[in-house]
């Protein structure tokens, strides 16, 4: 356990304990550690003298307690380990997260990251009442991916040594298709600084459309496929983008501090009252809106700042393709654009700090709107950062033209992941100085 120090020291806070330690980019230093019932991310530029907090850096890191409760210390942060892998740099960690069916966080999982996008595999392993993980630590070495494991109950411990062949193989792929993407999206002037996902024409069977960078799916109800995305058509058609409920095992935590929102959207009929159109949710059963666009019976849209609906002067015509974007800035600016041009955005909003509040998920559609309600929603993009009027155009000028030819329909996002547990072929003398770090640890109990 270790406690902080002044700015001098190695830590930044009296109360910091369980830190986690990487060097980054360029001499940077990322450390994760528990600080009072949450945890938090800080960074260095000095090796170690200073540390300032991160907000949005290792956006997959379970960060805070859910309704004010102390952080469920089985989603402690395991591992934490830098790698290049297909020429990229990132980081691989280990955290608890939730098997399919179950209500705690008993499962181990890998996770890879550009500090960017984030990708989740596995359950790597899952903890039962008599045996249950006490420590782990990753290594990469020599082009392969170990995990060290000790588990067990306090009277008897053991230690298992797997190496992720599997897992290695899934993340060398998802690597290859967010550099692919990259590229095809950078030819065609489409941003890509602070893109993390890309819903377009890739679905499965019609209840799931796929992220194009195999990150986080969303899920679709009553929907009818198109090119490039779906039709929603009456009460009870939507799509829900779980981009941050811990649920479902997805950390995009940035989206409380700063997003920006882009679609493309068409209005086949004009319905009766008002319709929801897309919108940022807030979990914990809150249900609220904090940010959204609708349209109205009178062809204006209608946008929504903190569940408070206001009418804008803009109008909307029917069977013409626009493009929306919503934002978040510095945690408590909104603004919602139509066709490059602000459409709404009010002096402020609370954050999601002071209202105990998450957002969980984007919706497409809503559910709510009247039976005659019919819209298309396509390529939709989300980025961890505001973007300008002109990058908003450019993708407006370009995503009429992307299609679906960047990406490849990938098996990354969430699929189970087998070590084989071989230790054949040679261990490095730096896993064998690891193991026995490890038995100085279970020695302890």
């Amino acid at each position: 356990m270790a406690k902080a120090g002044s700015s001098q020291g190695a830590f930044p806070l009296r109360s910091a304990f369980t830190p986690r330690i990487t060097e980054w980019e360029n001499g940077k230093l990322l450390m994760v550690a528990l600080c009072g019932s949450d945890r938090k991310v800080f960074e260095s530029c000095d090796m170690g003298k200073t540390w300032t907090e991160a907000i949005g850096t290792l956006p997959g890191v379970w960060l805070k307690s859910k309704l004010g409760a102390p952080l469920d210390e089985g989603l402690h942060l395991g591992a934490l380990i830098t790698a290049t892998i297909e020429g990229r740099k990132v980081m691989l960690y280990t955290q608890r997260g939730y098997a399919s069916g179950e209500n705690k966080a008993n499962a181990l999982y890998l996770w890879v990251t550009d500090n960017n996008r984030t990708l989740h595999i596995g359950p790597v392993s899952v903890d039962s009442v008599v045996n249950k993980t006490f420590d782990n630590t990753l290594l990469y070495s020599d082009g392969a991916l170990h995990l060290l494991q000790a588990k067990g109950d306090h009277e008897s411990t053991a230690i298992s040594l797997a190496r992720l062949s599997e897992e290695l193989k899934t993340i060398k792929s998802v690597l290859r298709t967010w550099a692919q993407l990259d590229a095809s999206f950078s030819a065609s002037s489409i941003p890509t600084t602070g893109l993390v996902g890309f819903l377009s024409n890739t679905s499965s069977g019609g209840n799931t459309w796929i992220d194009e960078y195999r990150c986080v799916n969303a899920s679709v109800t009553k929907a009818s496929k198109v090119k490039n995305g779906f039709k929603f058509t009456g009460t009870g058609s939507m799509a829900t983008w779980p981009v941050n409920s811990r649920e479902d095992n997805r950390q995009y935590s940035f989206v409380n501090h700063r997003f920006t929102l882009v679609a493309t959207v068409t209005i086949h009929q004009v319905a009766k009252g008002s319709t929801p159109l897309l919108g940022a949710g807030l979990g914990d059963g809150h249900g609220a809106k904090i940010i959204g666009l609708s349209y109205s019976m009178n062809k204006t849209w209608e946008t929504v700042f903190d569940g408070k609906k206001t009418t804008s002067n803009t109008t909307w015509e029917l069977g013409k393709e626009h493009q929306v974007a919503l934002m978040l800035q510095d945690g408590h600016k909104g603004y919602v654009y139509v066709d490059g041009v602000i459409v709404g955005s009010p002096d402020t909003i609370p954050t999601l700090e002071t209202q105990g509040h998450e957002i969980t998920h984007f919706y497409f559609g809503g559910g709510e709107g009247d039976t005659n309600s019919s819209v298309t929603v396509t390529n939709v993009f989300l980025y961890n950062r505001p973007l300008s009027v002109g990058e908003l155009k450019l993708v407006r000028k370009s995503d009429a033209k992307k299609g679906n030819n960047g990406g490849k329909k990938g098996k990354g996002d969430g699929k189970k992941g087998k070590g084989d547990g071989s230790m054949c072929g040679g261990v490095s003398q730096l896993l064998l100085l690891l193991l026995l770090g490890l038995c100085g640890f279970v020695a302890l109990y």
